[in-house]
């Protein structure tokens, strides 16, 4: 599974994808080890014994009741977890899955955070957006700009804590700081933690989270930049302390008994917020129930929901599909209002989107760049939380993420593709109701039209369709069935004048295209010579 959820990278940075079917490949494991909650509590002399009957015990967890064991790596992983499933004190038994990394302030690079305030200004890539496309953070400033008293943790690559936007909002451990080098202060098995903790290697974690990969520093300045300091960029939220809990290495990587430790830390140290741009591995049971004691502490998990193109409501990725209470699972909207192409989506398991595409923020060494993935877009909601948190204190986590979903702002991008909208700031803090969104041709008067390619459709088709609806200022054509093999089998519309307005490829049952302007439409249908799948059938017609 993969990690980082940016620019699709195990608990890579928002790359989650989970198998679809049976000749999928297993989820990805540290080859040999396996993490194992015992029923009885753990104790010196059990630890002796349960080494001789269960393997070599690498690392223990002991306020989880956890061991992590490593067995030969021939041994085929299913037989184990069969085996020693069956063990007395055995209560699960799971691989030690890796995951990847997969206000208007006077801070002058304001005009390239399109996420922020979209006035159409073109992204990184010279795309021009469309102005109102974005989380309506302008607005929300008027209101709150962020608090001191929330910590948002960012599970990730660790944070560049000297960067020059972030180093006044991080969080630090006073017993450390105020502590003794090299001393652990406040008693917490980790030395001198005092910007946050890395547990990259779990069974030794150190005080020094400092991002030695870029995707951990990104998500962090989306979320809290320092606002209104006359410099760089701004975070979602001027002010807050953001935390930075490294279990994802260099490499963008990370197991499973890395991460049970991370969230337990970033919980146990106080963060009402907790910012999770990675995914990977398969079902774990041992991190639901660490996500379950953050929820439990009132804090909401923010999760981005993957960069893979994948249902995540028939294939789970996780952490995004854990069904916990507070997880808020975000996909990536372009400044298009469109769903990313490389975006997870779900009707029920994908709660909202954010901006993901072409996002600038702070990376490590002191730097700014560009990047693209669900990773960019959970920050901004985390931002958000910081927000809310900051105005209403009281809120928990489950409360927080249900404002979230209930004053999300319909877009057609997102319909059918998430059970909420766009994440709106000022209208989480105002707990407003967004008006329907007026361009979304579902709110547009219909025609009836029929046009249909063959089912399955044939190798190396060539095919042109023509719509026209007389008087129509715009046209938006129905697919009630669309299933091409994804990138290579593609449908393209034109408009009168031969402009081409939209390329559409994979599947996108019951959607609405993308407007072409004018009352004509061509629909040009190819394939390649390989995978034949349905086709599609354009039922109807909206207009304006």
């Amino acid at each position: 599974m993969k990690g980082l959820i940016g620019r699709a990278a195990l608990a890579t940075l928002g790359a989650l994808m989970v198998a679809a079917n049976v000749f999928a490949a297993e989820p990805e494991a540290v080859p040999g080890e396996f993490i194992v909650k015992l029923k009885s509590p753990i104790s010196s002399q059990s630890l002796s014994v349960l080494s001789t009957e269960l393997g070599y015990i690498k690392d223990v967890i002991p306020n989880q009741n956890i061991i992590v064991i490593k067995r030969p790596m021939f041994e085929i992983q299913s037989t184990v977890v069969k085996s020693l499933s069956e063990h007395p004190d055995v209560d699960i038994i799971e691989p030690n899955f890796i995951y990847r990394i997969s206000k208007t302030p006077n801070d002058p690079m304001l005009g390239q955070l399109w996420g922020m305030k979209n006035i159409g200004q073109p992204d990184s890539q010279k795309k021009d957006g469309i102005a109102g496309m974005d989380i309506n953070a302008e607005k929300a400033w008027d209101i709150q700009t962020g608090s001191r008293d929330v910590i948002v943790a960012v599970i990730d690559t660790g944070v560049d804590f000297n960067h020059p936007d972030l180093k006044d909002n991080m969080w630090t451990n006073e017993a450390e700081l105020k502590g003794q080098a090299g001393v652990d202060d406040d008693g917490n098995g980790i030395v001198d933690d005092i910007y946050g903790a890395s547990f990259v290697n779990a069974n030794a974690p150190t005080g020094n989270p400092l991002d030695d990969h870029g995707h951990g520093t990104h998500c962090s300045g989306t979320i809290g930049a320092k606002g209104d300091d006359g410099k760089g960029i701004v975070g979602v939220a001027w002010n807050v302390r953001i935390m930075g809990v490294k279990f994802l290495s260099a490499s963008g990587s990370g197991s499973l008994d890395g991460a049970l430790k991370a969230i337990d830390y970033a919980t146990s140290k106080g963060a009402k917020v907790l910012s999770n741009s990675w995914g990977g591995g398969g079902y774990s049971e041992t991190l639901k129930q660490a996500i379950e004691r953050s929820n439990a502490a009132g804090a909401i998990f923010v999760a981005a929901a993957g960069n893979e193109s994948n249902n995540n409501d028939s294939s789970p990725t996780y952490p995004a599909t854990y069904d916990v209470p507070n997880v808020l699972s975000v996909a990536a909207v372009d400044n298009r209002g469109q769903i990313a192409s490389f975006s997870n989506y779900g009707k029920t398991k994908v709660h909202v989107g954010a901006p993901g595409v072409n996002v600038y923020s702070s990376v490590k060494g002191g730097t700014y760049d560009s990047w693209s993935g669900t990773s960019m877009a959970a920050p901004h909601v985390s931002g958000m939380a910081a927000l809310l948190a900051s105005n209403e204190p009281t809120l928990t986590g489950v409360q927080m993420k249900d404002r979230i979903l209930a004053t999300s702002r319909p877009i057609a991008g997102l319909r059918g593709k998430a059970k909420g909208g766009m994440a709106d700031a000022w209208a989480m803090l105002t707990n407003t109701t967004p008006p329907p969104d007026a361009n979304d041709p579902i709110n547009w008067q219909t025609v009836a039209v029929s046009v249909s390619s063959p089912h399955p459709y044939k190798e190396k088709s060539s095919m042109e369709f023509e719509v026209r609806v007389p008087g129509a200022k715009q046209v938006a054509l129905y697919f009630e069935k669309f299933d091409t093999e994804r990138e290579y089998d593609k449908v393209e519309l034109f408009d009168a004048n031969g402009k081409k307005v939209a390329t559409m490829s994979g599947k996108n049952d019951d959607s609405f295209a993308t407007p072409v302007d004018g009352e004509y439409v061509k629909i040009k249908f190819t394939s390649d010579d390989s995978v034949n799948r349905y086709g599609f059938d354009i039922t109807k017609a909206a207009w304006r």
